[in-house]
């Protein structure tokens, strides 16, 4: 049976694990006012981390709000990503979209994302 949740195995929780993916990343992909960096997973599971700031999304309620709907999202897509290290990154127009808007569009970018994956030629591993 497959399991659904987020447990801590699927977060990027340090430095160490950061820095790797902004320095190994080998996909980008766009999903209004963030950018999704993928680098090759150093485990053999897929694992989300976020680097939301002050600077584009001022509330914490609402930069709580955005890293909820991505988590919701990445927790019922994990299954059809491949091993990698995601980093959902805010950019300048961040704050002037919705969270009901991206949770609409997050289908679709993880699918994007997977496409990507799958067309680059470092060897990732599927589930």
């Amino acid at each position: 049976m497959t399991s659904y949740g987020f447990p801590r195995k699927l977060r990027l929780l340090n430095a160490g694990d950061f820095r790797y993916v902004f320095e190994n990343s080998v996909c980008k992909t766009y999903c209004q006012g963030f950018l999704l960096l993928a680098a090759p997973g150093r485990q053999d599971h897929t694992r989300l981390g976020f680097v939301i700031g002050k600077k584009h999304i001022k509330l914490a309620v609402m930069r709580n709000r955005y890293k909820r709907r991505f988590r919701e999202s990445f927790r019922l897509n994990q299954h059809q990503l491949p091993s990698v290290d995601i980093i959902v990154l805010a950019i300048k127009g961040a704050g002037q979209t919705s969270p009901e808007d991206i949770s609409q569009n997050l289908d679709k970018t993880w699918q994007q994302l997977n496409r990507r994956l799958s067309k680059t030629s470092v060897h990732l591993s599927t589930k």
